[in-house]
């Protein structure tokens, strides 16, 4: 039986070429983080001629992935040169969960100051203290065990992350343990926290396709739901297709504040399944037929700064 989350074990993880994963003269190194919260080691890149001040963002790999896989598949360190930020890739071990996932389904792993959050939130301040990269301009992104483990630091840590990122995700507390995981991701979940005026809000976007066989795409509804519902202004919300050639069809559903600040963004995408849209071989979970996932989110992402 697949353990949550979950992508299939069997596919292969090939073996990343330097050249592929540096872009222009950008270092791709690994680094460490031993703390009070514990210990855990991440992948980061750094593009040629960075400057202080810059944005920084997180990126969490699926089940059986790793850093250097999620790198490629995503293409975000080439988005880091292009843009300029520094982007960081927590490595999950199999000591922690055998498939490496996240382990969001957890309680010890859903709340601040506890497990992986508390580690993944630590990670983002030392790369602030050594890199001196902007700490009101935080960014999480994942993809599903790694997206369900975003939605949890958006939750825990309102005050680290200005916006995050949840391609084929779950919603924070959308399980407790193993059945009920199961359960959310065939189902939905059915007692996920947020969804109110006090829960904490942070922008967020998703990805998701409507033929997800493995997380279904009733978890992005009601992640969008709950931000809709937490959000502390009122918003309008404007819903658009589109298709561009040699691509998915796509639904994007748009929800912006009184002052045209776009809070909220959903992307249905048609046709696709359990992978990250618009991404590159030889990473893995990928769907080169888009749109660009990781290009939209950085979009909206950058809208957002902390107060």
């Amino acid at each position: 039986m697949p353990r949550p989350d979950v992508e299939n074990r069997r596919q292969a993880q090939p073996r990343p070429k330097k050249t592929d994963l540096e872009a222009d003269a950008g270092r791709f190194e690994e680094r460490q983080y031993t703390g009070p919260e514990g210990l855990m080691s991440y992948m980061l890149y750094r593009p040629a001629g960075i400057e202080a001040g810059t944005p920084l963002v997180i990126m969490l790999h699926g089940c059986t992935q790793t850093p250097e896989n999620f790198a490629l598949g995503t293409g975000m360190n080439k988005l880091a040169e292009e843009i300029g930020f520094i982007v960081a890739y927590p490595r999950q071990t199999s000591a922690a969960n055998m498939q490496r996932c996240w382990n969001w389904f957890k309680p010890g792993d859903q709340r601040r100051g506890k497990g992986e959050p508390a580690l993944i939130a630590a990670i983002a301040r030392q790369i602030v203290a050594d890199h001196s990269t902007d700490q009101r301009r935080i960014y999480v992104a994942g993809l599903s065990a790694g997206g369900a483990a975003a939605a949890i630091l958006g939750e825990a840590y309102p005050d680290v992350f200005a916006a995050i990122g949840i391609h084929s995700g779950l919603a924070c507390g959308a399980a407790r343990d193993m059945a009920s995981a199961f359960a959310a991701m065939r189902n939905g979940p059915a007692n996920a926290r947020g969804g109110t005026k006090s829960a904490p809000f942070v922008p967020v976007i998703t990805f998701h396709g409507d033929r997800d066989a493995t997380v279904d795409p009733t978890n992005s509804a009601h992640i969008i739901a709950a931000a809709a519902q937490a959000s502390p202004v009122s918003l309008t919300t404007r819903k658009e297709k589109g298709k561009l050639a040699g691509t998915h069809a796509y639904t994007r559903e748009i929800s912006r504040g009184r002052d045209g600040n776009i809070l909220i963004e959903q992307w249905t995408i048609h046709g696709a399944g359990h992978a990250w849209s618009g991404g590159h071989a030889p990473g893995t979970y990928v769907d080169k037929n888009g749109p660009d996932a990781s290009r939209a989110m950085m979009t909206f992402f950058l809208r957002h700064t902390l107060v």
